[in-house]
């Protein structure tokens, strides 16, 4: 389509920065196109599928994620190990790092991404707000640099009125991004942005800007190569949000007006140019009534790029591929056709408020038939990690016209199915029934829909999320030599006794069984502790937050039920709990 594909260029032989169902994604692309592909993964992925999908695997040392996929000496010295001549961030992790980026640079491999320069000017909210106002974007009122203190935010409050968006400067995906429709609200949502921030990204700087009231989240794909070209692929509509967090997306953009598609597609041109981007990236914008406003930049692939792909036939990871070896894009747009959607299938418990849930996927059956793709980086049996985000896997249906893709949709969800974790399944197949949804002309959609208004009427899960999954009897036995990963294939009668069943080390068990302590409150999901706001002994009143738990990326704040006092604490900050590990025992108020 854009590239010059005849005769280019293409890496020899790529390392893949990443896990799930990304780095599945890039290594089937570079199966298709004659690259060698190398997949990277943690002690909890050993079993993974992209590991399984690539060409080689090498083991990671370390158990966290800061000791593992975001250790970026470690990854420098896997690539020059295995011979790759090039590196792939695929999204989250490290793909928007421009520290990763020069680290592959001064090595000597090929970077399929952004420039540095163009991922720090842009991954900067702040800065790629300047770039937006010297090129004319549209933007709705900000600060124009980063706030030193909750005072400031006040301050800009007391200016431009209520609602306002306190952001991380340097996040994406929601996280450290607090909306404030009550002042006295403002303290609190600046320290908990702050605090995600810098867990999430590693810096902790925000901003604040006026938070447009139920808007559109509207983007556009765009792909820059290095002589200085710049095409917008597609629009693509991603309202659909819970937590700021898209579980829905969708191309083309439905209900879009002449004037807002020229606005969208100038601007991405123009700021794409302006911080001399290269590869494939994304630029965001919120539509309210008849505001658009300039929202961010992704410097690297999205979450939601298939979408695009289905409807122009266009492979990006292919076009990435082909842009990092110098070739040459066309700024005339494909041509679109038809309309396809994006379901993301995290596992999460939607009747308990989108917990994350993680655990073993006992049963998986995915749809077949016209216009279904699945990307997963999951098989039955997997067990989805704690320490990771919730998703297990993609499915996109394509039609002609948003009218069958709807009908589509309804017969791939209903033929979707997953056991052993709950999942964002039965919400989906609501969502293609809600008018909100299905209505194009207008569309009605926009981005706090789900927080505000609503009302799930699905199945409830009462499954406790769980970490880790009992082992069992090995069919295939997997080795490491010298940190590669190696398959050796054995029948059960000859398995040395290290291959046999066995129990894995665990923590004690907390307190359990809240039924059994008079006012216990119990942690609705596995994670870490990471804010304690009560003490023992203090009074708290119904609705105040007690306690903050993040798991799989996502903060969940512990409200009190009902007024009482604190009776005993039994976890602090830091600490890691289980889903039903009492937190906290709550002695009522007498009438």
């Amino acid at each position: 389509m854009n590239t010059v594909e005849h005769g280019a260029a293409l890496p020899a032989k790529v390392l893949i920065a990443n896990r799930g169902e990304i780095a599945v994604r890039i290594a089937r692309t570079c199966r298709d196109v004659g690259v060698k592909s190398v997949g990277i993964y943690s002690a909890e992925d050993r079993d993974a599928l992209h590991v399984r999908t690539v060409d080689e695997a090498f083991a990671l040392e370390g158990s966290t994620p800061a000791q593992t996929y975001l250790d970026i000496d470690q990854i420098i010295r896997l690539a020059l190990r295995c011979g790759a001549d090039s590196v792939h961030p695929g999204y989250g992790f490290l793909a928007e790092s421009a520290e990763l980026a020069e680290a592959v640079i001064a090595n000597g491999l090929l970077w399929i991404g952004p420039p540095p320069q163009a991922i720090r000017l842009l991954g900067d909210k702040v800065q790629a707000r300047h770039i937006a106002l010297k090129v004319g974007a549209p933007l709705a009122p900000g600060s124009p640099d980063p706030v030193e203190n909750a005072a400031e935010v006040e301050k800009f409050a007391n200016e431009y009125g209520l609602p306002i968006a306190i952001k991380a400067a340097f996040g994406g995906g929601g996280r450290g991004l607090k909306v404030v429709r009550d002042a006295g609200e403002i303290q609190a949502s600046f320290e908990s942005a702050v605090r995600e921030a810098t867990v999430a990204f590693g810096r902790g700087e925000c901003f604040v800007e006026k938070f447009l009231d139920k808007p559109r989240h509207v983007e556009t794909q765009c792909l820059a190569d290095t002589h200085g070209n710049v095409v917008v692929v597609s629009t693509r509509d991603c309202s659909m949000q819970r937590r700021h967090q898209k579980l829905v997306e969708e191309a083309p953009a439905p209900d879009l007006t002449p004037q807002q598609l020229d606005q969208i597609t100038t601007a991405s041109t123009a700021i794409l140019k302006e911080a001399g981007y290269v590869g494939a990236g994304t630029c965001e914008f919120l539509i309210a009534d008849d505001i658009v406003s300039f929202l961010e930049v992704n410097t690297r692939i999205q979450v939601e790029h298939p979408v695009t792909e289905e409807i122009t036939g266009v492979d990006l990871i292919h076009q990435m591929l082909l842009i990092a070896k110098g070739a040459r894009i066309s700024e005339i747009a494909p041509e679109a056709r038809g309309c396809s959607m994006e379901f993301r299938i995290n596992a999460e418990n939607v009747g308990a408020g989108f917990i994350p849930s993680p655990g073993t996927i006992t049963r998986l059956v995915w749809p077949d038939g016209p216009g279904i793709r699945v990307d997963s980086g999951f098989e039955g049996g997997n067990t989805i990690p704690r320490i990771y985000d919730s998703l297990l896997a993609k499915l996109i249906i394509t039609a002609p016209n948003r009218e069958m893709a709807l009908r589509r949709a309804r017969r791939a969800l209903a033929g979707t199915v997953i056991e052993g974790v709950p999942t964002t399944i039965d919400f989906h197949k609501q969502i293609v029934e809600e008018q909100i949804f299905t209505s194009s002309a207008p569309y009605l959609a926009y981005t706090g829909w789900i927080d505000d208004e609503f009302r799930y009427r699905g199945q409830e899960h009462g499954i406790a999320g769980r970490s880790l999954a009992a082992d069992q009897e090995l069919e295939i036995l997997t080795v490491e030599v010298d940190g590669r990963r190696l398959t050796v294939r054995m029948p059960k009668s000859a398995q040395p006794d290290l291959a046999a069943p066995r129990t894995r080390n665990r923590r004690p068990s907390k307190e359990k069984a809240a039924a059994a302590i008079p006012g216990g409150i119990t942690v609705p999901m596995t994670g870490t502790v990471v804010k304690v706001l009560a003490e023992e002994g203090r009074r708290v009143k119904k609705g105040e937050t007690v306690l903050v738990v993040e798991a799989m990326k996502m903060e969940q704040a512990l409200d009190a039920p009902f007024t009482g006092t604190v009776e005993r604490m039994s976890v602090r900050a830091g600490e890691k709990v289980n889903s039903g590990d009492v937190a906290y025992v709550l002695r009522a108020e007498q009438d």
